[in-house]
């Protein structure tokens, strides 16, 4: 029998090794091996939207350019642009293992950050949806949204076994995304309803079964359907909304909001039609529409934006609108399509990754961006109800872009540090590194 002393260190065997679960196998557990170099398609599809960014940004800022400060619109995003970049390179030589750690302290300092935005932030749109830190104005909503992801890759990547996710860990899902959507709620039904379907993603990826699916959907059901009635409760206010031409308060929490939503979703019932007088409540839709019109199958041309001029908000919530009329439907396509392409190359590592923790953490990450970027494009399109969601990369907007840089760090340093191979020894040696909260295996991977 070994005999086991303990040290000042932690708990140590005979030959100086750690003993598992110790103290020091803690500390040894603390950094992985890179096993791969960054994938290259990601960072290709990442540096292919920054391209598009800067190009089609600068064609929508004509409204936001003052006096001879042809750039200036320009230079500020591509700043934030910049911090982005940083921020990959600096996170893709992270071990994935980092975020898990940090998941519970993030969720709780994003939660405080929403709180104080709804009590003490500052009106954007008609909305009390962000704050101010030393100069810079900070959208906690957004923050919550990726924060979000990394505590559900971490409660399933906990849950995860031979047959799909537990049942406590749907449950444990389903509350947290109850109420971080019940925080939500505030700043808009979008951003909930975008959290419900990552996290419903999420848990279709791991594995579930259909009566538990079908609870989590009733559930979610239940749950927006009593926010939608609260939210909608407060009296009306006459005030004009920048974002989708309709009425509401000039400093809202959101409860007073109603008017403005419920004229907007009227709206998409109705449609707007050539024949419809241009006015305030409308000017978005028609404008946006006029500028894809304009666009045909190949564009005008980078930069060659006409309704720019005319659209209000074109360089955040209505961007795609510009990228169709600068680039075409071709164009337009092809954005679709890199976008998709970042999602179908989550799916494959995630699927390659031995344990389940990563495979949950890059797919969450690709389905957030890619979701976000298809309402956006449903919005723009009039497949879905006015609502401001910006472009991931695309949309002017700091906190925005440096979350959307965040989750590609995430998904980079997945690609480098989870071992995507059949290599019995690679697997070994990364789960002997592991702590035991990151044990589960993925299932897909044992196919």
């Amino acid at each position: 029998m070994i005999e086991i002393k303990e040290t000042i260190d932690g708990i140590r065997t005979e030959s100086g090794e750690p003993a598992k679960g110790s103290g020091g196998d803690q500390q040894a557990k603390k950094r992985l091996k890179a096993q791969n170099p960054p994938d290259k398609y990601i960072w290709g599809i990442y540096i292919a939207l920054l391209i598009i960014s800067i190009i089609e940004l600068f064609s929508a800022s004509s409204t936001e350019i003052q006096g001879a400060n042809v750039y200036g619109p320009l230079i500020r995003h591509a700043i934030f642009l910049g911090i982005g970049l940083a921020l990959v390179l600096w996170l893709q030589n992270i071990p994935y293992t980092i975020f898990s750690k940090w998941a519970w302290p993030l969720a709780i300092f994003s939660v405080a950050l929403l709180l104080m935005s709804m009590f003490f932030g500052v009106t954007i749109n008609g909305a009390q949806r962000a704050i101010k830190i030393a100069g810079f104005t900070i959208q906690p909503p957004e923050i919550i949204k990726l924060t979000a992801v990394i505590l559900l890759a971490k409660i399933l990547g906990q849950n995860q076994k031979v047959g799909g996710i537990t049942t406590k860990g749907v449950i444990y899902s389903a509350i947290i995304v109850l109420v971080l959507s019940g925080l939500l709620w505030v700043n808009g039904l979008t951003n909930m309803i975008l959290m419900m379907c990552v996290s419903v993603s999420l848990i279709i990826i791991g594995g579930i079964e259909w009566r538990k699916l079908v609870m989590v959907f009733v559930v979610y059901a239940v749950a927006g359907g009593a926010l939608f009635l609260i939210k909608y409760a407060a009296p009306a206010t006459t005030e004009y909304d920048s974002v989708g031409g309709t009425e509401m308060v000039s400093k809202s929490t959101g409860a007073g909001r109603q008017e403005t939503h419920m004229e907007r979703i009227k709206r998409f019932i109705s449609g707007v039609h050539p024949e419809d007088t241009l006015t305030d409540k409308n000017r978005q839709v028609i404008f946006a529409n006029l500028a894809q019109a304009n666009g045909g199958l190949i564009g005008q041309g980078p930069g060659n934006s006409r309704e720019s001029a005319r659209l209000p908000l074109a360089f955040s919530d209505y961007i795609f609108s510009i990228v169709v009329e600068d680039m075409g439907f071709i164009g337009g396509s092809l954005l679709l399509l890199l976008y998709l392409f970042l999602v179908a190359r989550a799916g494959v590592i995630g699927y390659r990754c031995s344990r389940a923790f990563p495979a949950f953490l890059i797919m969450g990450c690709a389905v957030l961006i890619v979701f976000q970027a298809l309402v956006h494009m449903a919005i723009v399109t009039g497949l879905f109800p006015v609502s401001g969601q910006p472009l991931p990369f695309i949309s002017k907007g700091g906190t925005s872009i440096i979350i959307m840089s965040v989750a590609i760090g995430i998904m980079l340093s997945v690609s480098r540090f989870a071992v995507t191979s059949g290599d019995k020894k690679a697997i070994k040696a990364e789960t002997e590194k592991l702590p035991d909260e990151l044990q589960a295996i993925n299932i897909s991977h044992e196919k």
